[in-house]
This record gives C-alpha cells, sequence and structure tokens, in this order.
C-alpha cells in the first residue's frame, strides 16, 4: 500500500484493496525530487505542509500499530524497489491529479493498482457533451450533481502489517522547522483523529456556513482544508456527513476542489501557465520598488488592515480565512500589480493546506488570467470588503496596534495612528488607475 495523500484507514480505497489481497507493506515515500518540473517550478512539499505531514505520519504510524515504512527519494523509483524488497506483485494506491503524481503513476503502470478516493466523483466522469473537460464550474457542478450523491464511504479495514524491511525515521527527515521555529502558533491537531473530531464539530455549525463564511471575524468556515489536502478524511466522508445537515452552500464549495483537480487534468501546468494567452502581456511590475512591495505584503505591512491582518495570520498559524485570502491575493495582483505566480508560491510555503490544484486554481481565478475566473478589471476595494464582512474584531485581533480603534476607524485608521502602524503602500484609486492602464498595455500589445 502506497500511502500518498491519503492518510487514513477509513475510506480508503486503495488500503481495503490491498487488504483483501494479503498481508500489507504501509509505504510513505518523501519525494523532493519529482516534484521538481525544471524552468524554477519546484513544488517540493512547503514549509507549512512539511510541519503537518510529521504530525500525520506519526498519526497514522500509530493507527497502523506502530508499523509504518519511510523511504524517501523519487517515489517511482522507491516504490519500484520495496516491491522487489518484499515480493510483492502489485502495488495499490489512491489517484492523485499533480503532473508530478501522474507522471509517477505512468512509470509505474505496470506495477500499480490505482483507485479513487481524492474527490466527491472521479473527475473523468464528469465531461461535457463533447467528452472535454468543463471549462467553468457552473457547467462542471450541474453535471457532478446529476451523479450524486457519491458511494457511501466504507469502514477501516482490518490491517495485517507484514515484516517491513528497514527505512528512515520522521526524525531522518527534519520535516518541523527549528531555526527559527516559526510554526509554534500553529493550533491544529493533525490526523484521521482530528479530521474526524472537525468534521463532527462543523456537522454542527454548517447550517450557518452560508450566512457566516465571509465573515472573517467569526468561526464560520469548515477548517477541513488541511485534513481534505493531507487525506485524513475523504471527500465522500465529508459529503456524507453534511448533505443532511443543511449544508448545501458548503458542499457546492466542496465541489469547487473536484473542479480543480478536473482543470488540472485538463491544464497541468496550471500553476504557473495563464489560460489566456492575451495575459502574457501584462507588464508585471519586476523592479526593486516591486521586491520591497512583496516583503511588505508578506510580512503584513500594507497600511491596509485587512490584508494585513490576513497576512499575519497566515505566518502565524498556517491558515487564512478564505475571504481574506481574495482580497489579499486580489491586492498583490491588482494594487500591486505583482505577478499572480509570486504570491501563489509563498502561499504554497505557508498553507498548511497548500493544494496545487485549488492553489493554482484560486490564484489564477484573481489574477483573472485563468479559463474559470474573473475579469482582471474587477478589482476588490480592501476598505470596503473589510467594513462590509464585518473585520473590525478579526484585525483587533491580528493587528494589536490598532485594537482599541471603535469600528468607524479600524478599516481605515487615521492618519494619527500611523506612527505605530504603517501607511498605504499606495492608494486605492492610483492602484486601479495602474492596473488599469497596465491592464489596456497588454491588450494594445
Amino acid at each position: 500500500m502506497w500511502f500518498r495523500r491519503d492518510l487514513r484507514l477509513a475510506d480508503n480505497p486503495a488500503l481495503v484493496a490491498a487488504c483483501a489481497a494479503g498481508r500489507v507493506v504501509p509505504l510513505f515515500v518523501l519525494d523532493d525530487s519529482t516534484p521538481n518540473l525544471g524552468e524554477g517550478h519546484d513544488y517540493a512539499i512547503g514549509g507549512a505542509g512539511r510541519w503537518w505531514l510529521h504530525h500525520s505520519l506519526e498519526a497514522l504510524r500509530a493507527s497502523l500499530g506502530g508499523k509504518l515504512l519511510l523511504r524517501r527519494g523519487r517515489a517511482a523509483d522507491v516504490v519500484r524497489a520495496v516491491a522487489g524488497e518484499v515480493g510483492a506483485s502489485e502495488v495499490h494506491a489512491n489517484r492523485l491529479y499533480e503532473p508530478w503524481e501522474m507522471a509517477s503513476e505512468e512509470k509505474l503502470r505496470d506495477l500499480l493498482s490505482l483507485h479513487d478516493g481524492d474527490t466527491i466523483i472521479p473527475p473523468e466522469r464528469i465531461r461535457t457533451g463533447s467528452g472535454t473537460p468543463y471549462k467553468v464550474y457552473g457547467g462542471f457542478w450541474r453535471a457532478l450533481a446529476e451523479q450524486l450523491p457519491p458511494d457511501p464511504p466504507v469502514a477501516a479495514p482490518d490491517v495485517e502489517v507484514a515484516d517491513l524491511p528497514t527505512g528512515d525515521t520522521l526524525d531522518d527527515w527534519r520535516l518541523l522547522p527549528t531555526r527559527p521555529d516559526w510554526a509554534s502558533g500553529f493550533d491544529w491537531t493533525p490526523g484521521a483523529a482530528g479530521a474526524a473530531q472537525r468534521l463532527v464539530d462543523f456537522e454542527d455549525e454548517v447550517a450557518g456556513y452560508a450566512r457566516r463564511r465571509d465573515l472573517p471575524g467569526e468561526e464560520g468556515t469548515s477548517r477541513l482544508s488541511p485534513h481534505l489536502h493531507w487525506g485524513e478524511v475523504s471527500a465522500r466522508q465529508v459529503w456524507h456527513a453534511l448533505a443532511a445537515e443543511r449544508g448545501e452552500k458548503f458542499l457546492k464549495e466542496l465541489a469547487w476542489r473536484d473542479f480543480a483537480r478536473s482543470a488540472v487534468r485538463a491544464q497541468p501546468d496550471l500553476g504557473w501557465r495563464g489560460g489566456r494567452a492575451g495575459f502574457d502581456a501584462l507588464p508585471w511590475r519586476t523592479d526593486a520598488a516591486a521586491d520591497a512591495d512583496v516583503t511588505a505584503w508578506t510580512r503584513g505591512l500594507t497600511g491596509y488592515p485587512m490584508v494585513d491582518a490576513g497576512m499575519r495570520q497566515l505566518w502565524t498559524t498556517g491558515w487564512m480565512h478564505n475571504r481574506v485570502r481574495m482580497i489579499a491575493a486580489s491586492f498583490l495582483v491588482k494594487h500591486l500589480l505583482i505577478d499572480w505566480r509570486r504570491g501563489a508560491a509563498w502561499f504554497w510555503e505557508t498553507l498548511v493546506d497548500a493544494d496545487y490544484p485549488n492553489n493554482s486554481l484560486n490564484w489564477q481565478w484573481i489574477a483573472g488570467t485563468g479559463t474559470a475566473s474573473q475579469m482582471f478589471n474587477r478589482i476588490m476595494a480592501p476598505l470596503v470588503q473589510s467594513e462590509k464582512f464585518d473585520a473590525g474584531d478579526y484585525i483587533r485581533e491580528w493587528v494589536p496596534a490598532l485594537a482599541d480603534l471603535p469600528d468607524a476607524l479600524i478599516h481605515d485608521p487615521p492618519d494619527d495612528r500611523r506612527g505605530t502602524y504603517p501607511a498605504k503602500i499606495i492608494g486605492h484609486r492610483e492602484a486601479r488607475d495602474r492596473a488599469l492602464a497596465a491592464l489596456a498595455k497588454s491588450r494594445a500589445t
């Protein structure tokens, strides 16, 4: 059994098949080589993800009675080598959709039995009338809805673990940050048990999701995203747990995750190549001033409280509220005129739920460069968004220098507070005019 991002025993089709065949050698491979696609496209697991992976593997190993084989190297080479060592004629795994994961699967085609354990409905089953993947979410959702509900989740099998060959230890991999330990504020419980508890808690909250999801000052989102990314809970488990709990709005968001995987199957280079060729000529800022602005953005020092609160929450917790992700991303791309790929790279490093399909699709949606995206000239106004979504308490939590300001002032602090809080890095009108001028230039080109 080749564990990948399915670090659970329950509702794991590959594990069920492996157990049905006999004693199981459970293997996890840390592959930092295959995801390096060249030309600067390196998708080895980011720092926050490595922290999560360490703890999730600890939990998985415990659920297997302390028996989990760890190896490091190119996944296809390691899997083949381990199969030879233990005399396995077949390897079971759950299918993934990133280009480097699919490349590993192709190299193991003669040995690998692939199963569908990552999505609600396998994306290859969701096609247009002409047999092509959907380019927009609306059509995808309607086609997916025709195949719902998904198969019910299955219970964890009884796993008889075979004698294991020698492997690595988690400490060998040094996944946890130490100099400094910037993850010390991460307040999460990785592992299938943590995922199950979070799902139970969200069942009591999901009825209010549609109303509360955009309010960063409230705990209105599911916080299931890292558990789903690492496969500690399956999309099918989530679907069946929430379908009867008036969670329709959330289930559509869960289906967006499936849509992202379909998009990556259709466009494997979604993480670095736009879906609209006309945007290739957009004149992104690349000078020293732009670099300084990116640094200010990553540190939460832009002078826009809602943006800064989000970026500080991200650094401290490894996660950011979804509405604030959109606002912070739009600010980088349109207010600062910075290439969306730079923002995507920062999120890849700092999010515990960094997910190639979702991260890539969402950044291209914000930037207007993807086939499924908003228009570039839709420029979010951070100050308006902050007030509209009642972000006062959220700002007070993450930007303590403004904590004493009343709601009437906290979204756009007065000049006399700029001694303890930065001035705006750029004015909204100035930023909007610059972005639209860049768009016009790209169209002319």
